[in-house]
């Protein structure tokens, strides 16, 4: 009876996510297909092998891992590896002190789904701040994730999320057009359209 539980928390955890990537992965396919067709001079002819480009990853997921690592973070990460999706894993801590290189940026602008998973003290992260600037510039495929954290918190930088932002900044004394920059980020991430969790029922988000 306990484990039917805990897969029932499962489920309800990670499933609007996990049909959301797959119904895009679904889509992006028949595209493709559509596509091929379409520029096929000679349909009578005997097909040719045609390998098409694949993106790096289906996704891209960033997210704090002193936060949300071996709890939210993992476990999504583990139920769409289940479900064959391509997914490249950056809990913000792999490269402390580190800008971000022109390989990565290459990985995210070629994943085909973005999610980012704030968390309270994902903006006390220069790396992850740096990922979500780079991610923005990939918006029409981003989908983010508000962890027990409310989307005001994150646009206005208020509450125990805009001190832990404010806090972070002050310490390392980062310059003042960067620090616009991730603010820019923060804000612009919260008007779009994701997942947002209750801070009392981990099992549950608001669309």
């Amino acid at each position: 009876m306990h484990r039917l539980v805990i897969r029932n928390y499962i489920a309800a955890l990670v499933a609007p996510i996990l049909l959301s990537v797959l119904a895009y992965k679904l889509l992006d396919k028949r595209r493709a297909s559509a596509h091929r067709k379409a520029e096929d001079p000679n349909p009578g002819a005997p097909a040719l092998l045609i390998l098409p480009i694949q993106s790096h990853y289906d996704v891209f997921l960033s997210f704090r891992g002193t936060d949300t690592r071996r709890a939210f973070a993992d476990l999504l990460y583990c139920c769409l590896v289940d479900a064959g999706v391509h997914v490249f894993r950056d809990d913000g801590e792999l490269r402390p002190g580190e800008d971000i290189g022109l390989e990565f940026v290459e990985d995210i602008k070629n994943s085909k789904i973005l999610i980012p998973i704030i968390s309270a003290n994902y903006a006390a992260s220069k790396w992850c701040l740096d990922v979500l600037v780079q991610m923005m510039e990939c918006k029409r495929r981003l989908l983010p994730i508000f962890y027990k954290v409310e989307r005001a918190a994150v646009q206005h930088q208020v509450g125990s999320f805009g001190e832990a932002f404010r806090y972070y900044c002050n310490w390392r004394r980062f310059d003042q057009r960067v620090v616009e920059e991730w603010k820019q980020a923060l804000e612009e991430v919260s008007l779009l359209q994701g997942w947002e969790s209750e801070k009392d029922a981990d099992g549950y988000f608001i669309l």
